[in-house]
């Protein structure tokens, strides 16, 4: 009897952000990427979200290795918190790795094996082959996985487009897609992001162009915004700014750590003596500086964030040209419209994605997913990295590409794809979702259910003085409100919820200790149903009794 090769995605799909999918045959697993995303308005008070690694921890013992296909943060951003759990060799190329260490020894974490590896390599774990192929995307060091297993070879094309005049000179490796094509593909696992959108994806080098004529027309500062992994861009930005006279400076904490990485690995290329710090500055006229910073995405606490607010040694001013070089990532289009906003009030000229080509994607569009579809012809196909929708819409082409409906998968997180030569089921599920980290703590639904309340209708204390040995009342009751309502506009409804919660502790006059939380429900349920009556609003009610 045939084993079964099982894929499971545990992020990455039905979502945008934190990456992370399991191949898994008999006794051993195969880990692809582990990231983060960022948290929703819908959770306040949230730093990251990362996948439920519980299957993991419950499995650390078959385990073999974890590949990473590039270093954005939504494919190794949760490596810290996995390491925590628990400990396997981590493969990335040299430039993804060093941001993985870097992201290490931030956590204190330091005896992670971190092996390098380059496009071409082939290593071999246990019973899986992996072979490493060169792929184009918007950071170095990105690659797709080829996966011979005891059953057949998986491709995981990690984030990917087909860039023919990349900026590092070395363009996708298509043949060796098309030499896996050729002698059989068990199952393809692509991309999802861009296939809403129809043709190819533009190449990084087509924005020189338009960095050349926002450079040419600047009278003042140029300040540009970029996302910090994009070393590529960033080299762009640095040679049209040194053809046109100006120094160098970079801006927020991982823009330098970034630049700081590439540029030791040579993988940025950038004269010292053009390079300055911030402070340096006032030694240049504003004709000859160009910045380059994080807030692409209208982060608050970014670099562009508070050159806008003006609580930045670097604030921008009237005769500024700043250069938004991104695209909102969905759920980010009203902070990056905000930040737009007050650059303008700010009187700077900006230039962003909708007037001027200053962004590229990284995906792959729709005639890029076909043409991986095609030479790579697999006999299952899974489309990853995408909303329900993009999935949908992968899965779709799939088909008019020639895969048979039956083995498409479109999965949920924690869906077991489940493999053989002959056929593929997708009935099992293991545990999954998402585990949203507030500092050094996991935080339960309960807990941002109560932080969702607290934000939309605030909180009102009854705090209830009470005699230990008789039960009785012996303070007056205080009422303490804080984001419900405003206590001294608000003194008839304070002063009837008291005389309420009062007649409901004198019901209770006699009574012992253990009947205190029977206190606590009552006060709570009829304040609760007054103050609705009244309010139409549902505050967080708590009661506290203390007793003397």
């Amino acid at each position: 009897m045939q084993h079964k090769l099982k894929i499971i995605p545990l992020g990455g799909v039905g979502e945008i952000g934190k990456n992370m999918t399991l191949l898994e045959y008999e006794d051993r697993i195969l880990i692809i990427d582990c990231g983060m995303s960022f948290p929703d308005d819908e959770m306040p008070g949230i730093d990251v979200v990362i996948p439920d690694m519980t299957y993991l921890e419950t499995n650390r013992e078959k385990i073999v290795a974890m590949l990473i296909t590039h270093g954005h943060e939504d494919h190794i951003g949760a490596i810290p918190y996995a390491m925590q759990k628990f400990r396997c060799p981590i493969y990335g190329t040299k430039f993804t790795n060093a941001l993985i260490r870097h992201k290490l020894e931030e956590n204190q974490l330091h005896d992670v094996q971190l092996t390098d590896v380059a496009p071409g390599d082939i290593v071999t774990l246990d019973k899986f082959k992996v072979d490493f192929i060169k792929t184009g995307h918007s950071i170095a060091g990105a690659v797709a996985l080829a996966i011979t297993t005891p059953i057949g070879t998986v491709i995981h094309t990690g984030d990917f487009k087909i860039d023919l005049t990349p900026m590092d000179g070395e363009p996708i490796n298509i043949n060796r897609f098309a030499y896996y094509g050729t002698r059989g593909v068990l199952a393809l696992l692509s991309d999802s992001t861009n296939v809403e959108r129809p043709g190819f994806t533009q190449s990084e080098k087509e924005i020189g162009k338009t960095f050349e004529s926002c450079f040419a027309q600047a009278k003042g500062r140029v300040i540009v915004a970029t996302f910090a992994s994009n070393v590529y861009r960033m080299q762009q930005v640095a040679d049209v700014a040194i053809e046109h006279g100006r120094v160098l400076c970079f801006q927020g904490r991982s823009m330098e750590q970034v630049v700081k990485i590439a540029t030791q690995l040579g993988y940025l290329k950038i004269p010292e003596d053009k390079l300055v710090r911030v402070d340096q500055l006032t030694r240049y006229r504003d004709e000859e500086i160009c910045v380059i910073t994080t807030g692409s995405q209208g982060e608050p606490m970014s670099g562009l964030f508070r050159m806008a607010n003006a609580t930045h040694r670097l604030n921008i001013g009237k005769g500024d040209t700043v250069i938004i070089s991104a695209s909102a990532i969905p759920g980010n289009e009203l902070g990056v419209a905000r930040v737009i906003n007050q650059l303008y009030e700010k009187g700077a000229n900006v230039v962003y994605d909708q007037m001027a080509d200053v962004h590229v994607s990284g995906h792959a569009c729709r005639e890029e997913l076909k043409l991986m579809l095609a030479i790579t012809k697999p006999k299952y196909f899974i489309p990853v990295h995408g909303e329900a929708r993009h999935l949908r819409m992968h899965a779709e082409l799939g088909e008019r590409m020639g895969v048979e409906k039956d083995r498409i998968f479109v999965p949920q997180l924690g869906n077991v794809i489940a493999l053989t030569s002959r056929k593929g089921t997708m009935t099992e599920t293991v545990p999954s979702g998402s585990v949203m980290v507030d500092g050094l703590a996991n935080i339960e639904d309960a807990v941002l259910h109560d932080r969702k309340l607290l934000s939309e209708d605030g909180l009102v204390l009854a705090i209830i003085t009470m005699d230990g040995e008789t039960g009785r009342l012996c303070a007056p009751v205080e009422i303490i409100s804080r984001g419900f309502v405003f206590m001294r506009e608000a003194e008839e409804l304070i002063a009837e919820s008291t005389t309420l919660i009062t007649e409901e502790a004198k019901r209770f006059e006699g009574a012992n200790k253990n009947e205190y939380s029977a206190i606590k429900n009552a006060v709570k349920s009829r304040l609760k149903n007054y103050l609705y009556g009244k309010t139409h609003r549902s505050p967080m009610i708590l009661p506290i009794t203390i007793e003397i």
